[in-house]
């Protein structure tokens, strides 16, 4: 069985993100997708002393009607200031310079679309999680949208399970998917509690954090798990009835 992951690139991501990688024999980074407002493209949760805050690299236009790979920072002082943010925040973190060396090294990058891929890459690698194949969407001439696009780039990459966060109930076709010989499975996110120096703990926040946290003992944290699509829907129907 082959798996195939797909995601847009998302700045210095959670851990959470870093177990879909891990579970990954193929990552494609969808570098072509149009920027979305609000997502976690640009930007993450920091813990901090006075509670979680963003860190948000600035865009040009906002990033407005942009696919990733041509977004721009709006300021040349965003990273530095990313920096100093990072090293106030993890100040009181035993590993915090483990931390900082993999900013520092994604820092490298030039472009901001290879910055936020390296981002991620740079601590799937510390962790332990680095896909053997990572690709580009922008190269595979895989066109389309929405699902069908899904299953045309798993099927290129001779994929034969897909594995998706929980996004993709509200609209992948799984019988598609069937048809196609790809099986379907949902992330399902557990990673292990670590200490954190400020407030009570949460996950949400850059694996930075567990990084600087845990040095050389942060893969232990990952704890990558999925459930077949049919259990995840029966979940988030279970989940609409309790609101309701």
């Amino acid at each position: 069985m082959t798996t195939v992951a797909i995601s847009q690139p998302m700045y210095f991501p959670w851990p959470g993100f870093m177990e879909m990688m891990k579970i990954s024999d193929v990552f494609v980074w969808l570098d072509d997708a149009q920027f979305s407002k609000g997502s976690f493209t640009n930007r993450v949760q920091l813990m901090t002393a006075s509670g979680r805050k963003w860190m948000t690299v600035p865009l040009e236009g906002k990033g407005a009607f942009r696919e990733i790979r041509a977004l721009r920072p709006a300021n040349d002082h965003w990273r530095e200031a990313h920096r100093g943010l990072l090293s106030r925040a993890l100040s009181e973190a035993p590993c915090q310079n483990d931390a900082l060396a993999v900013y520092d090294a994604v820092m490298e990058q030039s472009g901001l679309w290879q910055v936020l891929i390296a981002s991620a890459e740079e601590q799937a690698r510390v962790l332990d999680a680095m896909p053997e194949t990572r690709l580009l969407a922008s190269q595979m001439d895989v066109p389309g949208a929405s699902w069908q696009r899904v299953i045309d780039i798993v099927l290129q990459v001779g994929g034969t399970h897909y594995v998706s966060g929980a996004g993709g109930a509200r609209y992948l076709d799984h019988s598609a998917f069937e048809r196609a010989g790809i099986h379907v499975s949902y992330m399902e996110y557990n990673p292990a509690p670590w200490p954190q120096a400020h407030g009570e703990f949460t996950p949400f926040v850059t694996s930075l954090d567990l990084i600087a946290s845990c040095g050389k003992t942060a893969a232990r944290h990952l704890r990558p798990n999925t459930v077949s699509w049919r259990k995840q829907l029966s979940k988030v129907a279970d989940a609409n009835d309790a609101n309701n």
